[in-house]
């Protein structure tokens, strides 16, 4: 079923000029990219974005972060988007991440990761919510 994922090209993988390297990545998975665009988070909008941590002991390095530097923000379109993309970032600590993944070649640390991934359906649609309106997403072009 083609379903919609969201991701994040993160801080540390732009500020390394990996962003192109990583765009490539998400077009040879065969996903259709519906939105993107680069974005310079405020803190207060990387703390609405990641509010389901909130309370979270790693809660304020993880905002601090996101609103350190630019990010791109993208809607993907593919059959299984969320578990597709999800295989092709590989594991959340790149150390654990599967060779050939996003976070293996691209990420620094646990911490500096290089990509987000949506980790369910109905994360993804609130996530493409937070950054896109409907008007914006390319569909059936």
């Amino acid at each position: 079923m083609t379903n919609r994922t969201f991701a994040i090209i993160k801080p540390d993988a732009t500020r390394n000029a990996n962003t192109g390297l990583i765009y490539d990545r998400i077009l040879k998975a065969n996903f259709k990219i519906l939105a993107a665009k680069l974005v310079k988070m405020s803190k207060k909008q990387a703390e609405g974005f990641y509010d389901i941590h909130r309370g979270k002991p790693f809660f304020k390095e993880l905002t601090d972060f996101m609103s350190s530097d630019i990010c791109m923000v993208l809607a993907l379109e593919k059959d299984n988007a969320v578990s597709e993309w999800r295989k092709t970032i590989g594991a959340t600590n790149p150390a654990d991440a599967e060779a050939g993944t996003i976070r293996k070649d691209f990420a620094t640390s646990l911490g500096e990761n290089a990509v987000h991934g949506s980790d369910s359906d109905e994360n993804a649609q609130k996530e493409i919510a937070f950054f896109f309106t409907e008007s914006e997403l390319i569909a059936n072009l």
